[in-house]
C-alpha cells in the first residue's frame, strides 16, 4: 500500500462522503490545491522547503542554550553555502534583486528551526536590508558581499531598554562634529541601551545603530549608521562600545540577544546611512524628504520586510501543527460511543471538529491574505508599483495581518497540542518546542497591539478625507442616512424585518447568512459602523489642548483596536473569496467554499453580540449561525485529510511522532487483538453483562 492510500485508510471508519467520481459527490484536487496555496513563488518554497527539511537545519531539542547558539550559527553558513540568503540584494553586489522570493523563502525556514530563521532574519533581512533600503551604492559595495557571505555578522540596533514600539522616542544620540568629521555616538542613560538584539551577545562583529542624529544644534530624528562593534580576530568590543547577554529566554535560545551601549564611540561621517538625510562635511544637514515626519516613515517603511516575513513565518507554523494535529485525531480512538466494540475516532466528534475545522479555516484564509501582502511587498521594493500611496498601503496591509496571523498561530499551536492530549505536550510532537519559539513573534517587529492602533489611525484618516471636503449638500445628505440608519438598527427594526423574511424559518435564515454577498456585508458593515462610530466621537480632538485630545483618543482606544482587527478579519475574508476565483476544479472549489464559509460565520459567530446589539442581525439568523457551523463542520469532515495534505509538508519537515502513521499502527494492533479474543470464545465476560444477566434470570418467572 502506498503512503498516500496509508493515510486515506485512516479516516475509512469516519462518516465520509465518497469521491466525485463514486458519488457525486465533491473531491479535493490535493495537487491542484497545494500549488494555489504555495502562491506565485512555488519553486523558490519548494527549495526552501527541501533545504530546511535537511538534518543539519533541524533544531536538536534539549540542546542547552550556548551549544544552541553554536549551531544556529553555523546553520547560517549552511545557508550561505546553499545560495539561500542573496535574492533580496542587488545584482551589483551579487544578489538577484528579488524581494518577493526572497521573503517567500524565508518563511519556510521556521519548518526547521525557528531560532535558524529568526537568526537569518537578523543578517539579512534586518542588518543586511538597512545597508541595502537606508545606504547608497558606496555603502552596498563597501559592507554588502561580507554581510552577504557571513564574513561580517551583524546587528539591528534600533530597540532600547525604554522605548521599543515608539521609535522616535529613542534616546541614543549621534552627534557630529564637524572638527573631525565625525559622528559621536552615545547612550547617555541605562534606559537607552539597545535590548533584546540579536547577534550582540556574542557573534555581531558590525551592527546598524539607530539614533538620533544631531548636527550644528539640530536634532535631525532618528537615522542608522553603520558601526563596527568587535574585534574580527579577539572578538572583543571595541573602545566605548559594552554590553551583555539577555540570557536564557521563554524561546529561540539559538540566538544570542543582548544589550549594547555606546560610550562617545566616534565612527565617519561616511558611516551615515544617507538614502533619506545626509550630512555634509560643515555639519549642513539635507533630505529628499522636508517633512520631519514623512522621512521618519519613510525610512522606517523600509524595513516593513521583517513584517512581511513573520506573517508568512507563523502561517507556516499554523499549517504545520494543524497538519499533526488532524492526522492524529483520523488516527486515534477514545470512547465507545456508537459501537459495542469500535472505539470513536477523534475527529468524527463534533468538539473536535471545532476545535480543528475552525481553525484550519482561518489558516486557509490567513495564507492567502498572506500571499497577497507578500505580492504587494514584491510590487513596491521591484519598483513596479512604488509611489507613496502604494507604501503606506503596503505598511498599513503589514501592520494589519502580521498581528492576527501570529496570535492565531498561538492559538492554534495550544488548540493543536491540547487535542492531541498527552503526545502533544511531548517535545518530539513540537507543538510545545513551536509554541516556546514563536511566542515573541506577537511582540517584535512591532507589537501586535501596537500595529493594530497604527492601522486603526490610518482607517480614522481615510475616514475623515472622505469627507473633507464634501459640499454642505452631501454631508447633509449622509447625516439623514446615518440617522436613518441608527434609528432603524437601534429600534430593533432591522431585526424585525429579518425575522418577516424569514418567516421564523430556520432553513431561510441559515440560507440568508451563508450566501457570499451576506457574509462580506455583515463583516464590511461591522468595519464601517465600528470606524463611523469612533471616527464620530473623536472628531474636533485634533483642535483640543493636547492632554485634553489624549485624553479623549484614549478613552475610544480599545474601540479603535477592535475596528482594525475587524477590518484584518475582513481583508482575510475577502483574500480567501478572490482565492476561489482561481480554483478551477468544483470539487475543490466546492469544498473551499465550505471552508470560506466557515471561516467568514466563525468570525460572526465570535461577534454576535455585536452584530444583535447593533440590529444587524435578528436573533432568528443569530440562532442559525452556530447550527450552520455545525452543518459544516460535517461537510468538511471527509475532506480533512486531503486539505492539510495540500499544505505540502512531509515527515522531514513535521518531525512528530504522532503524525507518522504510528498511532494507527497501534489502535489496528489493538483491535486485531480485542476481534481475535471475542472470535475465540476466550475474551473474559465484562461485568456489567453478567449483572444484568443475573438482573434478567432473577425477573424472569419460575416454572
Amino acid at each position: 500500500m502506498t503512503e498516500l492510500a496509508d493515510r486515506r485508510a485512516a479516516q475509512t471508519t469516519a462518516p465520509a462522503t465518497p469521491a466525485a467520481d463514486a458519488t457525486g459527490q465533491p473531491g479535493v484536487d490535493v495537487a491542484a490545491l497545494g500549488e494555489l496555496l504555495l502562491g506565485k513563488w512555488a519553486d523558490t518554497r519548494r527549495q526552501a522547503r527541501a533545504l530546511a527539511g535537511r538534518p543539519e537545519l533541524y533544531k536538536t531539542e534539549g540542546l542547552p542554550h550556548a551549544e544552541h547558539r553554536k549551531r544556529a550559527f553555523g546553520q547560517l553558513k549552511v545557508l550561505v553555502e546553499n545560495g539561500a540568503v542573496h535574492r533580496a540584494f542587488p545584482r551589483s553586489v551579487g544578489g538577484m534583486d528579488e524581494h518577493g522570493a526572497n521573503v517567500a523563502g524565508f518563511q519556510e525556514l521556521v519548518i526547521a528551526d525557528p531560532s535558524l530563521q529568526i537568526k537569518a532574519g537578523v543578517q539579512w533581512g534586518l542588518f543586511g536590508s538597512a545597508v541595502n533600503h537606508l545606504g547608497t551604492e558606496e555603502h552596498h559595495k563597501k559592507w554588502l558581499p561580507g554581510i552577504m557571505s557571513m564574513d561580517i555578522p551583524g546587528c539591528f540596533a534600533m530597540t532600547e531598554t525604554g522605548h521599543g514600539s515608539d521609535v522616535a522616542s529613542i534616546a541614543t544620540t549621534a552627534t557630529y562634529d564637524s572638527a573631525t568629521e565625525e559622528f559621536v555616538v552615545h547612550t547617555p542613560f541605562r534606559a537607552a541601551w539597545k535590548d533584546y538584539i540579536g547577534n550582540a551577545a556574542i557573534d555581531g562583529l558590525g551592527a546598524v545603530v539607530f539614533a538620533q542624529l544631531i548636527t550644528q544644534g539640530v536634532n535631525h530624528g532618528v537615522h542608522a549608521f553603520y558601526m563596527d562593534l568587535r574585534d574580527p580576530e579577539t572578538q572583543e568590543f571595541l573602545p566605548g562600545v559594552g554590553g551583555e547577554d539577555d540570557g536564557v529566554k521563554g524561546g529561540l535560545n539559538g540566538i544570542d540577544n543582548g544589550r549594547l551601549h555606546f560610550t562617545n564611540v566616534r565612527i565617519p561621517r561616511t558611516h551615515l546611512l544617507n538614502r533619506y538625510g545626509n550630512v555634509a562635511a560643515d555639519g549642513t544637514y539635507s533630505s529628499p524628504i522636508a517633512s520631519p515626519g514623512r522621512r521618519f516613515f519613510t525610512m522606517l517603511g523600509t524595513l516593513v520586510q521583517g513584517r512581511v516575513s513573520l506573517d508568512g513565518a507563523a502561517v507556516t507554523a499554523s499549517k504545520l501543527a494543524l497538519k499533526t494535529a488532524v492526522q492524529y485525531a483520523a488516527e486515534r480512538r477514545q470512547f465507545n460511543a456508537s459501537s459495542p466494540t469500535d472505539e470513536e475516532v477523534l475527529l468524527d466528534y463534533q468538539r473536535h471538529q471545532r476545535r480543528l475545522f475552525t481553525r484550519l479555516a482561518t489558516t486557509y484564509a490567513a495564507s492567502f491574505a498572506s500571499e497577497q501582502l507578500l505580492q504587494k511587498f514584491d510590487d513596491v521594493f521591484s519598483g513596479r508599483h512604488d509611489t507613496d500611496e502604494d507604501r503606506q498601503d503596503l505598511e498599513t496591509l503589514a501592520a494589519a495581518l502580521k498581528p492576527l496571523s501570529t496570535w492565531h498561530a498561538l492559538d492554534t499551536l495550544q488548540e493543536c497540542r491540547e487535542a492531541c492530549g498527552g503526545a502533544g505536550f511531548l517535545i518530539e510532537n513540537r507543538f510545545a518546542s513551536l509554541r516556546a519559539d514563536l511566542d515573541v513573534y506577537a511582540t517584535f517587529e512591532g507589537d501586535n497591539t501596537v500595529l493594530l492602533q497604527l492601522v486603526a489611525k490610518r482607517l480614522l484618516a481615510d475616514y475623515a478625507k472622505e469627507f473633507r471636503n464634501v459640499n454642505f449638500g452631501v454631508l447633509a445628505r449622509y447625516v439623514v442616512g446615518q440617522a436613518t440608519d441608527v434609528a432603524i438598527h437601534r429600534t430593533g427594526l432591522r431585526g424585525v424585518a429579518q425575522f418577516v423574511a424569514d418567516s421564523g424559518s430556520v432553513q431561510k435564515a441559515a440560507i440568508a447568512i451563508k450566501d457570499e454577498a451576506s457574509q462580506r456585508t455583515l463583516l464590511t458593515e461591522r468595519v464601517q459602523a465600528m470606524v463611523a462610530e469612533v471616527g464620530a466621537a473623536l472628531k474636533g480632538a485634533n483642535k483640543l489642548p493636547q492632554q485634553q485630545g489624549a485624553a479623549l483618543f484614549n478613552k475610544h482606544q480599545n474601540e479603535l483596536i477592535e475596528a482594525a482587527q475587524a477590518h484584518a478579519e475582513l481583508l482575510q475574508w475577502e483574500a480567501f473569496t478572490d482565492a476561489l476565483a482561481q480554483v478551477a476544479d468544483p470539487g475543490t472549489k466546492t469544498v473551499l467554499t465550505w471552508l470560506r464559509d466557515l471561516f467568514g460565520l466563525s468570525l460572526i459567530e465570535k461577534n454576535l453580540a455585536w452584530y444583535l446589539m447593533h440590529g444587524r442581525l435578528s436573533m432568528q439568523r443569530g440562532r442559525t449561525v452556530g447550527e450552520y457551523i455545525n452543518r459544516l463542520l460535517v461537510k468538511i469532515r471527509p475532506h480533512a485529510l486531503d486539505l492539510v495534505d495540500a499544505f505540502g509538508y512531509g515527515p522531514e519537515h513535521l518531525r512528530a511522532e504522532i503524525a507518522t502513521g504510528a498511532e494507527k499502527t497501534r489502535q489496528d494492533e489493538a483491535r486485531e487483538y480485542f476481534r481475535r479474543q471475542r472470535a475465540s470464545g476466550q475474551a473474559p465476560l465484562d461485568e456489567k453483562i453478567l449483572l444484568a444477566r443475573q438482573a434478567r434470570e432473577a425477573k424472569a418467572p419460575r416454572g
